[in-house]
């Protein structure tokens, strides 16, 4: 038996800015799903709750804006994804710092999205020094 994550859900306030998020500043897909939108990284999705989207019935406590905290893996040196971010007008709020994820030891930089939901960005080509986690 082989388990892998296919999706995890999010909620956002406003499509149109979190849209131009994840597709912008993430590289999603962004995907019409439901009345609302997903947010398509290959072959996982973010579904996304939101205006016009009832949340399903099987959570106990539905997702909410900000209340979410997701880690992306950048392909390319940390560095690079921190120059990304600063194209988009983006300052990361923490990092390049040394963390533990899924693949081992790799470096993190930490932003957040429209709606105040975490995101880490995690590349496992360590080049440059960051500093290590406390």
């Amino acid at each position: 038996m082989r388990i892998s994550l296919d999706h995890v859900v999010i909620a956002v306030t406003d499509w149109q800015r979190s849209n131009a998020f994840y597709r912008d500043v993430l590289g999603a897909t962004v995907v019409p799903r439901g009345g609302g939108f997903a947010y398509r990284f290959g072959a996982q999705q973010l579904n996304a709750h939101g205006p016009g989207v009832t949340p399903s019935a099987v959570a106990r406590d539905p997702v909410r804006p900000g209340n979410s905290d997701l880690c992306f893996e950048w392909s390319g040196p940390i560095a690079d994804a921190v120059a990304h971010l600063e194209r988009q007008g983006i300052a990361p709020e923490l990092g390049p710092l040394q963390k533990e994820g899924a693949r081992g030891i790799g470096s993190s930089v930490y932003l957040r999205d429209p709606d105040g939901t975490l995101i880490e960005l995690i590349s496992y080509h360590l080049g440059s020094d960051p500093q290590t986690e406390h």
